[in-house]
């Protein structure tokens, strides 16, 4: 049965080579959510899978899930296949071998080398050999390090994780290995969270790949509302933004004063709106198959602590590291300096998950020592008193924004040396405050009106998240009269056709 399922998935390759798709894979360029091949692609893809039988659809999702990757880079689709068949035969020999531990645990090892194995050969590789190299020249012995000029397959760091989460479920004996390649390929490569996710689930997205799907009209409406606040946030906030924040950061030693600090906010701004536009992007494109994707993002800067932070940001990867990694490490459940080693070991991996670099190592230790500094310094008690305080809680909402903003500094920063240039240079002429302020709107070429469109979209933006924190916006509008809806619908296109970044770029998240 099971090699009757890999032959009929064998048997769909050949569209995938058919001369035709290959000519239209070499002529698109990597279909972003916000290019006109997407705007071609999604309602071809949508009209077909209602049009198509039950039975047929994960047939189309896989398709059109393999193509979507494949017009970035055709060659390395073999990358995601093979991490898929890998985890899809551990799983089911997981099963096969129950009872049996040793043989299971040899199992889990090997899928774990094998598929972090790629990961780390594409995206770890260079980064430890040059970190090796450096450190033997410090106690005098000079290497010359070996590199490989690969480039980064974009998600890889994505489906990989929800490959290892799949498998790992099944080690525990809390899902069941899935039997059919197919829907398997599909649920690892399901298109609109391929790239950057939501890292989903196995008991979450596996099951609706495969179940049956009656369309809802209110479920897709309320998918599209979804995808065009995800737009504005991508195009009208952390497009624009992200001009002003490249030209400073590509030529960091060229500014100083109130600019730097100018740049590292808008910064802050714009990694949350393009990481969270696309997340509402890929759920809102989800919606249209009748499908649920886990919640991204929870208005991350209303946090009141660091700790609630990391429960409202990323939080499919929050939680992911959580549950791997954390809990099995022992948790909180250990000695105290065990708890904060615990703690430690699970910000440094995710911030090396983020990139090879030690920024981002330095990024996730900074978030771990604000994390064990504010459990020793409020205790649960207090934070109870305090969340009665309008007061106290909009003092902790903005200490905990401008921790968050400058900590993104190592984040943004190609490297420690400019990341501590920024926090050395940021108060130059502080002391003459009016042309300190003038003078780094000035460099960065921030004028009135552009200065006006900023202003208006942190308040569109701070609105929406601050009425998020207690109600469903989106199913609020949807309960509402036809004309409010068509004002919101109106309205968010307006905008983004009169702010809209011109142009096409990239998100953030991408790179990992």
């Amino acid at each position: 049965l099971l090699l009757l399922q890999l032959l009929h998935l064998v048997s769909l390759l050949p569209l995938l080579r058919h001369p035709f798709i290959v000519f239209i894979v070499r002529r698109a360029l990597f279909m972003l959510f916000n290019s006109w091949q997407f705007g071609i692609f999604l309602p071809i893809v949508f009209g077909l899978y209602w049009l198509l039988p039950h039975k047929y659809r994960w047939t189309l999702l896989f398709i059109a899930s393999y193509y979507f990757y494949m017009s970035w880079n055709v060659k390395y689709v073999v990358l995601i296949l093979f991490t898929t068949v890998v985890s899809y035969l551990a799983a089911i020999l997981l099963e096969l071998f129950h009872g049996r531990e040793r043989v299971k645990k040899l199992f889990l090892w090997l899928t774990l080398v094998a598929c972090l194995g790629v990961l780390f050969v594409f995206k770890y590789f260079n980064f430890f050999m040059e970190s090796f190299s450096f450190m033997a020249g410090k106690v005098g012995i000079q290497l010359h390090p070996i590199t490989l000029r690969l480039l980064l397959p974009v998600g890889i760091s994505f489906y990989t994780f929800q490959t290892l989460a799949y498998v790992i479920d099944v080690y525990r004996g809390s899902v069941k290995p899935e039997r059919h390649f197919g829907i398997y390929a599909t649920f690892i490569s399901f298109f609109p969270q391929l790239v950057a996710g939501p890292i989903e689930r196995t008991r979450n997205l596996l099951p609706q790949i495969k179940d049956e799907h009656i369309f809802n009209y209110d479920q897709a409406t309320y998918g599209l509302k979804l995808m065009a606040w995800g737009f504005f946030k991508k195009l009208c906030i952390a497009d624009n933004f992200a001009v002003y924040v490249d030209k400073v950061f590509n030529d960091i030693y060229s500014f100083h004063g109130f600019s730097l600090i100018l740049a590292t906010f808008l910064f802050t701004i714009q990694i949350y709106c393009d990481f969270s536009g696309y997340s509402d992007i890929a759920r809102g494109t989800a919606k249209l198959f009748g499908i649920e994707l886990m919640e991204n993002f929870k208005s991350p800067y209303f946090s009141s602590s660091i700790h609630e932070f990391w429960s409202r940001w990323h939080i499919s990867l929050s939680t992911w590291f959580r549950d791997y990694v954390y809990i099995p490490l022992g948790g909180n459940r250990v000695s105290a300096f065990r708890h904060k080693l615990n703690l430690l070991l699970t910000f440094i991996i995710s911030g090396l998950w983020h990139g090879a670099n030690w920024t981002f190592i330095i990024w996730g230790s900074v978030h771990e020592f604000a994390q064990v500094i504010e459990k020793s310094i409020f205790t649960q008690q207090r934070e109870t008193q305090d969340e009665t305080h309008g007061f106290t809680r909009v003092l902790k909402i903005l200490l905990v924004f401008l921790f968050c903003m400058f900590a993104w500094i190592f984040f943004r920063a190609r490297n420690l040396n400019e990341a501590f240039y920024v926090f050395e240079g940021m108060l130059n002429g502080v002391l003459s405050p009016l042309n300190y302020l003038k003078s780094g709107f000035r460099a960065i070429g921030i004028n009135k009106l552009e200065l006006c469109k900023i202003f208006l979209c942190l308040a569109i933006l701070s609105l929406h998240d601050f009425l998020s924190l207690k109600r469903d916006l989106f199913a609020w509008l949807g309960e509402h009269s036809a004309a409010l809806r068509y004002a919101y619908i109106y309205a968010t296109a307006f905008l983004i056709l009169m702010l809209g970044y011109v142009g096409q770029s990239t998100f953030v998240y991408f790179q990992f």
